[in-house]
């Protein structure tokens, strides 16, 4: 079979729930089967595919057929200009989180603590960007702590980002001049309607954590009085409904100049505020 004969079934089968994103998940399949670059498999249309080749294609193909996320079965995805990788331990790594790293990068920081790191995308991002400056990453799961510390290691900041299995805020020390988190959000009404990639491959409890989805705000804001510095800054991911609640939130824990900021679609993405600075 020639590369072009397979990119086209392969787009078709995905496109009833792959809709636009079809063609390019084709070719991503096509070029990790293969080992081809992207600029080969755009131009690679009469090449023959070599049995091997076309049976890792194939078993891709099923897989996401079954739903399974286009990034587990590659193993790793992009965020924020890096590739990371990821694991069903991990949520994979979405644009709409880079608005969090940009806001976070808007101001210096010497020292900072991602709750509930995940794949370690935000924190290991965060410090690669600033090479002076260094960090804990926090989380309850074992797994994704080992695909973070992967992932630390991967893009030179191991040295510079220690791992701390906790809930929240337990069994973690010192103040820090930024505190980030993408936590678990997802009210348990709003899970039930996520999509089969979700709901099926991605760790529940990184998704939400019951109840209205505020909860792991409540806990993270709880450690602000003990962990923030003065004048330090605390960022958060939010759902789309949730600013108000979070910045009634963020406020009764005494925290100034609170901002919902919106993404790139326009949407409520982050709530940020900061700590008095001691006069």
């Amino acid at each position: 079979m020639r590369a072009g004969e397979w990119l086209l079934r392969a787009g078709a089968v995905l496109e009833p729930f792959a809709g636009r994103e079809a063609g390019r998940e084709a070719r991503l399949m096509l070029g990790a089967a293969s080992g081809w670059s992207a600029a080969r498999v755009a131009v690679a249309r009469e090449e023959g595919l070599a049995p091997e080749v076309l049976g890792r294609a194939e078993a891709m193909l099923e897989r996401r057929l079954a739903r399974e996320p286009l990034a587990l079965i590659l193993g790793e995805w992009g965020f924020f200009g890096r590739s990371f990788a990821v694991t069903r331990h991990t949520l994979v790594p979405r644009p709409d989180t880079e608005t969090l790293v940009e806001l976070a990068l808007a101001e210096p920081f010497g020292r900072v603590i991602d709750l509930g790191t995940g794949s370690g995308a935000i924190a290991v991002t965060l410090l690669a960007e600033r090479g002076a400056a260094s960090g804990v990453a926090t989380d309850l799961s074992a797994g994704a702590l080992e695909v973070a510390g992967g992932n630390a290691a991967r893009h030179g900041v191991a040295g510079r980002l220690a791992f701390v299995q906790a809930d929240w805020w337990q069994g973690v020390e010192g103040r820090f001049d930024l505190i980030v988190s993408n936590p678990p959000y997802v009210s348990a009404a709003e899970y039930d309607r996520l999509a089969p990639e979700i709901t099926r491959y991605e760790p529940r409890a990184a998704l939400t954590p019951g109840g209205d989805g505020l909860s792991a705000y409540r806990a993270i804001l709880a450690g602000v009085g003990l962990h923030l510095s003065p004048g330090g800054r605390v960022l958060v991911e939010i759902g789309a409904a949730q600013g108000e609640a979070v910045v009634a939130l963020f406020a009764a824990a005494g925290l100034d100049a609170v901002v919902v900021h919106p993404d790139m679609t326009g949407k409520a993405r982050v709530v940020s505020g900061r700590a008095r600075a001691v006069v």
